[in-house]
């Protein structure tokens, strides 16, 4: 199937934070694709990238990077898809690069998830995809009822602790 989310990392140390955003579209049957494009040692592959992206069939990109983290606002300046930017833990626990993605020039949005949060980056690209396509709104919503099943079937298990003791000292 044709991909219709872009992952770019500005680097493959992204990969174990980014696995969480690939396998969520892969749980999903969003098609996808993944590529390691970095905003300063491959800023004319970046822009190619960027300019391309449309008219291969990609309605949204997700960015991740760290410290600098200039990957989602260099892609979001050479196309009109949206770009959603994964700042990476690392220095400053990620701090500067969230700070990096959300502060961007009037006319060159990037949504931002949580520092290393991949798995809502996905989420919040196929509910923009979900938008036009019916498809995919189903499996959300399919996927967002799951969450409530898990949270009742918790505080089930935990009506059912009877011997548990509170001490204080």
């Amino acid at each position: 199937m044709k991909p219709v989310v872009s992952i770019i990392m500005g680097s493959t140390s992204d990969l174990p934070v980014m696995e969480k955003a690939c396998k969520w579209l892969n749980d999903n049957e969003i098609p996808f694709e993944v590529n390691a494009l970095s905003a300063h040692r491959t800023p004319d592959a970046v822009e190619t990238f960027a300019k391309q992206a449309k008219g291969r069939g990609i309605k949204v990109i997700i960015a991740a990077a760290g410290m600098a983290a200039a990957l989602p606002g260099v892609i979001a300046a050479s196309t009109i898809l949206p770009v959603i930017g994964v700042p990476i833990k690392g220095m400053l626990d990620g701090l500067d690069a969230m700070l990096s993605i959300i502060q961007m020039p009037p006319g060159i949005p990037v949504a931002t998830v949580g520092v290393n949060g991949a798995q809502n980056a996905a989420i919040l690209a196929a509910e923009m995809i979900a938008l036009c396509d019916e498809d995919v709104a189903k499996k959300i919503d399919a996927w967002k009822a799951g969450l409530g099943a898990k949270i009742e079937k918790a505080n089930k298990d935990l009506a059912e602790i009877k011997d548990y003791k509170f001490k204080c000292n």
